[in-house]
């Protein structure tokens, strides 16, 4: 099994999200895999153009779609976790291990049935107050910090 947790994200609507999340991941040392299409356009040129300036310290793989992601993960051994307002279980009582994959979906949208069913692991952050859902860059940050606080 490969080591240390990644983020996924599935084909993102928003350049400024994604630029934070790959922000976030290059100071943490996290890879992030971004599956396509993406909603703008993702040429290294438009990163760095979305603030992305630690592109060159980011380790980012692009998946021309799911199902080639999913042929690369599944050859890694790594497990699928989700995160999704659809989930039941939060993600302070979930078990992170290393080589967790942790996906997000489309700002717009998140993901489809189809991928989520196909997901190992589906956690949910709990929302008190009435929000729906926060920020996908957001959300990915607190899980992230969640998992590396379990893994030390």
């Amino acid at each position: 099994m490969a080591e240390g947790i990644r983020i996924a994200l599935y084909q993102p609507d928003i350049a400024g999200n994604t630029g934070t999340m790959l922000r976030m991941a290059a100071c943490l040392g996290i890879a992030v895999d971004l599956i396509e299409p993406a909603g703008f356009d993702i040429s290294d040129r438009a990163l760095k153009r979305a603030g992305m300036d630690y592109l060159e310290m980011a380790f980012l793989t692009r998946h021309v779609d799911f199902d080639r992601f999913e042929e690369w993960r599944k050859q890694e051994g790594r497990r699928l976790v989700l995160l999704s307002t659809k989930a039941d279980r939060a993600y302070t009582t979930f078990n992170f291990q290393a080589g967790d994959c942790l996906l997000v979906g489309r700002e717009s949208a998140g993901v489809p049935d189809a991928v989520h069913a196909r997901a190992d692991a589906s956690i949910i952050i709990p929302m008190k107050g009435g929000g729906r859902s926060l920020n996908v860059a957001l959300a990915a940050s607190m899980v992230v910090g969640e998992a590396l606080r379990q893994l030390g």
